[in-house]
C-alpha cells in the first residue's frame, strides 16, 4: 500500500460536526469522509487525482516532445 500523506487540518467546530454526521451516515471515518469530499471537489473542478504511473507517463511524454515540426 502506498504511503499516505499526513496533514494537520483545523476546522470550525460546526464544519467538523457536519462532516462527522455525514461520515456516520455513510459508515466512514471522519478522515475518510474528508478525503471523499476532497475527491468529489477535485473531480467537479476538472482536477481529479492521478496515479503515479499517469504522472510518470506525462513527464516522459514531455521529455520526448520536440515541439511542432
Amino acid at each position: 500500500m502506498a504511503e499516505r500523506k499526513k496533514l494537520l487540518l483545523r476546522l470550525d467546530p460546526a464544519v467538523y460536526e457536519a462532516v462527522a454526521r455525514w461520515a456516520g451516515d455513510d459508515l466512514r471515518s471522519v478522515n475518510s469522509q474528508i478525503e471523499y469530499a476532497l475527491r468529489l471537489a477535485l473531480k467537479a473542478a476538472g482536477r481529479p487525482p492521478r496515479s503515479p504511473k499517469e504522472e510518470e507517463g506525462d513527464q516522459r511524454g514531455a521529455e520526448s516532445d520536440d515541439g511542432p515540426d
